[in-house]
């Protein structure tokens, strides 16, 4: 990953953490109360939705990377495109159901 683009993802993320606390401490503060950012229940959905984006993203990486290969392979050797093609059909599918059930079980941690 380039340094750019690590840069990017991290004033992201800041930026995320910023808007999910500011709503709660601006009505705390207007309420006369104690800021508590966060609750159990609050924390257990962001957790969940977090988690969620990071496995799509890592099953999105890993798809482009297999794709990417594969073309590149299938350049480089015209002939064996046909097992190529099939073997990258077959890892990229078990790379998608691989991510559906990281998906589904962080779903399901938050309920």
């Amino acid at each position: 990953m380039s340094k750019k683009f690590s840069k990017l993802v991290l004033a992201f993320m800041i930026i995320a953490v910023v808007l999910v606390f500011a709503p709660a401490a601006q009505a705390a503060e207007a309420d006369g109360e104690s800021a508590i950012f966060l609750t159990t229940d609050g924390a257990r959905k962001l957790g969940g939705a977090i988690g969620a984006g990071l496995v799509i993203m890592g099953g999105a990486a890993g798809i482009g990377r297999i794709g990417g290969s594969a073309v590149e392979s299938m350049a480089r050797q015209p002939e064996a495109a046909g097992q190529i093609n099939t073997a990258m059909i077959i890892t990229a599918a078990l790379i998608e159901g691989a991510t559906l059930f990281a998906v589904v079980v962080t779903l399901l941690a938050v309920f």
